[in-house]
């Protein structure tokens, strides 16, 4: 096979080298995790082509990166991941407090891909295209480029402020200008101790590689770098003239419809200088139709504003109904090119790469994208380049009047290489919204030039992702009696002097996002999205025995208000150590059983939604077990969902719009009477495609069909409030604080990080995944073949223990180990019921019960552990002077 670098070594002189090891690495040690290792000669990775360019003739063409040169989407993507999962391996602990920065434009997917296998980062790339309303946070030049300048416009400007590791990725690194370039700006600005540079090649001579560790010494940073390959490019004297006159010879011979050289053909319009391409006429029965991809609202198109890991999760949920959608449209096409637009790299490559799983063999899927970088197309075997497509740009929107020009700017011609011959049936052409131009649309728009070469031509347009710089990023507006809420107005609700600008196109309000962690909860950014607003500055807490009055008199709702928050005795945080190291394979086991039901059962990849805050801790569980025995990583979500209010109906509309509903799965800690059930089963009756079920851990009350035990055991995340649960509140519903648009409310108490043990909850329990996995498996294959259909047993026991105490009111009556430590820690309790000969499920409720004078009375028979009773017709004079809770007169 011919080498696609030939034509230019033969006629330049121009030579690639493998260098020694397949890739140096700056500043670390022998066989460290950072070594780079070649799959190979870099001329398995490398082609070479010609550009007109007065500082560099030639240009190194990849072809793993999908950019020039059509590739199979998996190896683009899979060759990126797997450099990241190499930072991450560098990086140890460091790696949660990483941020990867990629290059535009050719870099922007690799750059993606990377942060990908890094896992745990969020993803910035820089951009050529201005956004009004955002600041730039830094900026750099590359100095071979075509394009020089770069711009770092991140939606939060603290994105770049941190400490941790910053991971820089590009396509190659050959002299090492533009990273230290990027280094000298971003360093004055945000100083960092730690570099990781990364590239697909390492092409530095022995000179630039001491360049870089003199530079790294004078900042005092440790600098990495990890590569596929390393190698040197040999250039004779005069290369540059050589190459320069080369050019154009091809440009001038392709102008008059000449060859250059006999047997030798330039590729359609390989002429850089000309005044434009005319108008072409589509191949005869050429079709081009359009596509609805369903693009999740608000989630990023890329990483020029950031974008990080849950966003990543959000996406990869809805890779598989997008990739179907295009399918439909691709009429039987057995070739098929899924073709990115220059930044927007990665949503194409991640598309193209689900298409590759969906279509049928032996229908193959080829990536790359289109790009502003003129090169010489010449139609031969050992040149990289073979065939050019010249069409207008058509993102002009996007740059202010006058603002650039040319290549660099928003007008000029634009390229896509190695299309026009390359055997395609069908071309997904892959823009974002702003780019969706009557340019893009005309007689001689990229749709025009591609339908004169490719029979069928489908275009899925991406919606721009325009931040909104005026609420931070992940927070929802301010609640509708907070001060912020009467100095500025919403987003949705514009002011009276806003109404009468004209609307701009780049100013499309945000719709509201799920807060995440750190900035809402303790639990990491992917772990969890809470589909809540955040009412931390307000006061909320009530005393336990007035919110009782106030309950059980009808004058206030349980939801419009919070208990103080229980501060557990260090003699009762030990009882919770003990209860996790004695019940952790238990619940694991449990974790296992229910996420293998669902995934068996519901959809293979479902949309965990838990209702907060006590099925949180599980749907995390959940996750992590399908992400560790599967590799799936599961969108989570928390919901509100309010007895005797119902679900949150702005959070269902969200997933809806996000979200196939019919993934959706529901998710709690466990099940008591069954009164939650109930309460979503009618709540999701307003709205279609859900299904209302719930996947409880534990069900004693044996109302649902999708659980992990139905045995009524200790859970440990039930011992505790916040501090188990992200350190999260239970919800509020409140009309003077949630309005008919809002999410319902919960409060982050930051303040308890001291004694916060959800992370600790999480990792005890994960910890013995692998050792149930045997049990977990022989108890699903027996459960998926057992009658499963609820017994509603609970329920039954709850309305006999109402009449038999006199209580009357089965909302007062709490089944369950879950339950009955909930109305210790909240409610006003009156007794206890516990199961004869219950033993160590109890030592918590019986340490609760005696600090709080509640009897706890042994009952023969009783179908729960427990039972919780509040204290029927409370007032605060039923509580005597001694603590304890006497029946009310």
């Amino acid at each position: 096979m011919v080498w696609s670098g030939t034509w230019v070594a033969e006629r330049l002189g121009v030579e690639l080298a493998d260098g020694a090891g397949g890739g140096p690495s700056d500043g670390l040690p022998d066989g460290s995790a950072g070594g780079a290792a070649s799959p190979g000669s870099v001329r398995d990775l490398l082609g070479l082509a010609l550009r007109r360019n007065p500082k560099r003739a030639h240009l190194l063409v990849s072809n793993v990166l999908g950019k020039h040169v059509p590739q199979h989407p998996g190896l683009v993507y899979g060759t990126g991941v797997r450099l990241g999962e190499r930072v991450r391996a560098l990086l140890g602990p460091d790696v949660s407090r990483a941020l990867v920065l990629g290059y535009a434009e050719t870099a922007t997917g690799l750059g993606h891909a990377v942060a990908d296998g890094v896992r745990d980062a969020p993803y910035l790339h820089s951009t050529r295209r201005p956004v009004p309303g955002v600041a730039r946070a830094g900026g750099f030049e590359e100095s071979h480029s075509h394009a020089t300048s770069h711009l770092l416009l991140p939606e939060d400007p603290a994105a770049l402020a941190g400490d941790g590791p910053l991971v820089l990725v590009d396509d190659e690194f050959s002299t090492g200008n533009t990273v230290l370039n990027t280094i000298r700006d971003l360093h004055a600005r945000y100083p960092r101790s730690w570099y990781v540079i990364v590239a697909l090649v390492d092409m530095r001579s022995a000179a630039d590689q001491g360049r870089l560790a003199e530079f790294a010494g004078e900042i005092g940073a440790r600098v990495d770098l990890i590569a596929l390959a390393s190698g040197t490019v040999v250039l004779p004297d005069g290369v540059l003239a050589k190459g320069q006159a080369l050019v154009a010879r091809y440009e001038e011979a392709a102008a008059e419809g000449a060859a250059a050289e006999p047997g030798v053909v330039a590729g359609e319009g390989a002429a850089a200088g000309e005044a434009g391409p005319s108008a072409v006429r589509p191949a005869e029965g050429a079709t081009v139709t359009r596509v609805d991809l369903g693009w999740p609202e608000g989630l990023p198109d890329g990483g020029r504003h950031g974008f990080t890991p849950a966003h990543r999760t959000r996406l990869e949920s809805a890779l598989p109904r997008m990739a179907a959608g295009v399918a439909a449209e691709l009429g039987g096409a057995r070739s098929v090119l899924v073709l990115g637009f220059e930044e927007l790299m990665y949503a194409p490559l991640r598309l193209a790469e689900e298409l590759e799983r969906t279509l049928p063999a032996p229908t193959e899927v080829r990536y790359s994208t289109t790009t502003r970088s003129p090169v010489l197309a010449v139609d031969d075997p050992g040149y990289a380049i073979r065939t050019r497509l010249v069409f207008p740009a058509h993102d002009t929107a996007a740059f202010p009047p006058g603002e650039g020009g040319g290549a660099v700017g928003g007008d000029g011609d634009r390229y896509a290489y190695n299309v026009a011959g390359g055997g395609f049936d069908a071309v997904v052409a892959v823009v974002d919204s702003l780019a969706d131009s009557t340019e893009l649309h005309a007689a001689d728009g990229l749709l025009a030039r591609l339908a004169a070469h490719v029979p069928r031509v489908v275009l899925a347009v991406v919606p721009t992702y325009l931040p909104t710089p005026a609420d931070p990023p992940g927070h929802l507006p301010p609640p509708a009696n907070h001060p912020e809420r009467q100095e500025r107005p919403m987003l949705s609700e514009p002011s009276s002097e806003a109404s009468s600008e004209p609307s701009s196109p780049l100013r499309a309000p945000r719709p509201a996002q799920p807060l995440r962690g750190p900035a809402f909860s303790s639990y990491a950014a992917d772990e969890v999205g809470w589909l809540l607003q955040d009412l931390s500055d307000v006061e909320l807490e009530a005393p336990t025995e007035e919110r009782e009055e106030a309950i059980q008199s009808g004058g206030a709702h349980y939801a419009e208000s919070l208990p103080v928050e229980y501060q557990p005795s260090e003699q009762y945080q030990e009882l919770f150590r003990a209860a996790l190291e004695t019940s952790g394979a238990r619940i694991a086991r449990a974790v296992g059983t229910v996420t293998e039901t669902v995934l068996a059962e519901r959809s293979p990849r479902p949309v965990l939604v838990s209702l907060a805050r006590a099925g949180t801790p599980v749907g995390v569980l959940m996750r992590r077990w399908a992400r560790r025995r599967h590799g799936l990583d599961l969108p989570h979500y928390a919901v509100s969902i309010v007895r005797g209010r119902g679900i949150d109906a702005n959070a269902v509309r969200w997933l809806a719009a996000h979200h196939d509903p019919a993934d959706v799965v529901f998710v709690d800690g466990w099940t008591g009477k069954g009164a939650i059930t109930r309460e979503l089963a009618e709540a999701l009756g307003a709205f279609e495609g859900f299904d209302p079920e719930i996947a409880v851990l534990a069900d004693p009350g044996g109302c649902v069909r999708t659980y992990g035990t139905r045995e009524d055991f200790l859970i440990p995340s039930a011992c505790l409030n916040s501090t188990v649960s992200g350190l999260i509140s239970r919800t509020v519903l409140r009309p003077d604080l949630v309005g008919p648009d809002d999410f319902h409310g919960a409060k982050y108490y930051r303040e308890l990080a001291g004694a916060d043990v959800s992370g600790l909850f999480l990792d005890r329990v994960e910890a013995r995944f692998d050792e149930v996995v045997p049990a977990v498996d022989a108890e699903v294959k027996e459960l998926l073949a057992a009658d499963r259909a609820p017994t509603w047993e609970g329920w039954a026991a709850v309305e006999r223990i109402s009449e038999e105490y006199g209580i009357h009111d089965v909302n007062l009556v709490k089944p369950g180990v879950g339950e009955t430590t909930r109305v210790l820690l909240r409610r006003v309790p009156w007794k206890i019921l516990a199961r004869t000969g219950a033993g160590a499920d109890l030592h918590h409720v019986r340490l609760l019960a005696e600090q709080r004078g509640v009897p706890v009375e042994e009952v023969d028979g009783l179908p729960y552990t427990c039972v919780g009773l509040i204290h029927p017709h409370f007032t605060r004079g039923a509580t005597g002077a001694d603590g304890k809770a006497v029946a009310g007169r």
